[in-house]
């Protein structure tokens, strides 16, 4: 058996964790973490992409000696497919459990909508479930086993519009009208109430075309035609998925908006690299989208790692989610956590760090309020720029200047 780690008294009762106990080491077990994300339908690529990172994460730690803290125990991924619908992600979610019991922790589901109901059955459980979903309603339901690393979409709404009204006046430009077409997923919902709501109104801004629409699309042109007439100063998409992005995006091209009219979506989709490929270089260049990571400063290595292993051309929201949740999980069980249900969820109750795990999240920090929201998570806004997504704001972490069109 390899050598145990022994782990400070001082480090213990940092993380709360001392009291939690954990039995004397036998041989090691391996360690199951459960990931619940589409693997097919319109949102299959978003959960291939976490996938990635979170096997790359896995990989990891087991090269190098697993969880030293529990013998050497490896961590094993245990994937299963939300497919389509919400329904089917809670079906999904109940599978997982019934079929694993041992699981110490969930991840998923990458839509809004699919988390809301899979984590129903995972709060029943009382299994751990980590997330990065924009709908406020994952933590505004009282749960108590959901903790959510990104910030709501509310947030996004309130801070995504100001930070575009500074790269416009850094352009030289003042708008003044606005346009949103977003589908009715739950994250889409979330960003675009407090638009429609108070968010325009309280800068100055006037809605001058709202569109709603279900996904998937088929045709998108007669949700962008009226674009043409509306007059907007720029475009705020809430799209969800690949397929849906490249019928947009086309249509926009169609109607001559592509280039002239700016535009930002919310989610890592718009800047997975099935955009561009499916679409064209010319015409996705200046396409913006706010997400709640990015690989910044400090994380070339790890992004060369993910780029050689997985043939991707780069790393994106979807995949560094994932590798800094298992990192988190691999953290805690390394400083004081049992590996059970009950001790990995207190271990994300008291955990307050700025370092190890916490690089790979935007703010540095990992600790959660009461309701499972990481304190501090803030945005990222990434735009397509020569056929790559790079990230224009915030300043500090920018690696481009924002072309506003």
């Amino acid at each position: 058996m390899p050598a145990t780690t022994t782990i400070g008294r001082r480090t213990a009762l940092g993380l709360g964790l001392a009291s939690l106990g954990r039995p004397a080491l036998a041989a090691a077990k391996p360690v199951k973490i459960g990931m619940l994300m589409p693997f097919t339908g319109p949102w299959a690529r978003e959960g291939i992409l976490e996938r990635l990172g979170a096997e790359m994460a896995i990989a990891g730690v087991n090269a190098a000696g697993g969880i030293r803290a529990l013998g050497g125990a490896q961590l094993i991924l245990v994937p299963y497919d939300t497919q389509d619908t919400a329904e089917r992600a809670k079906d999904g979610a109940t599978r997982m459990i019934a079929d694993h019991p041992d699981l110490i922790a969930g991840i998923g589901c990458w839509l809004s909508t699919f988390t809301l109901a899979a984590t129903e059955v995972s709060e029943r459980a009382k299994l751990p479930w980590l997330t990065h979903g924009y709908s406020d309603a994952i933590t505004a339901r009282g749960f108590h086993y959901v903790f959510d690393t990104s910030a709501p979409a509310s947030y996004q709404a309130a801070h995504t519009v100001p930070a575009m009204l500074a790269m416009a006046r850094a352009a030289g430009k003042h708008p003044t009208k606005v346009a949103i077409i977003g589908d009715n997923t739950a994250a889409s919902v979330s960003f675009t109430k407090p638009l429609r709501t108070h968010v325009l109104k309280d800068l100055g801004l006037k809605l001058v075309l709202d569109e709603t629409y279900t996904p998937p699309l088929a045709d998108a042109s007669g949700l962008v035609q009226p674009l043409r007439a509306a007059g907007a100063d720029f475009l705020l998409l809430a799209s969800s998925n690949v397929p849906d992005d490249k019928l947009l995006l086309d249509a926009l091209h169609e109607f001559g908006l592509s280039g002239h009219l700016p535009a930002l979506t919310e989610g890592g989709h718009m800047v997975a690299p099935e955009v561009v490929q499916t679409t064209g270089t010319h015409i996705v260049q200046g396409m913006m989208a706010v997400v709640t990571n990015w690989p910044g400063p400090g994380t070339g290595p790890l992004v060369e790692r993910f780029m050689k292993r997985t043939k991707e051309p780069w790393m994106g929201q979807e995949s560094i989610f994932a590798y800094g949740h298992i990192m988190l999980l691999r953290y805690l069980l390394e400083h004081g956590a049992a590996a059970t249900k009950p001790g990995i969820a207190q271990g994300l109750r008291r955990i307050d760090i700025t370092d190890g795990p916490a690089r790979y999240f935007p703010g540095h920090r990992l600790q959660f309020d009461a309701k499972g929201l990481r304190v501090g998570a803030t945005l990222v806004i990434v735009q397509w720029q020569g056929g790559k997504p790079v990230s224009v704001y915030p300043p500090d972490t920018a690696t481009s200047k924002a072309i506003w069109a």
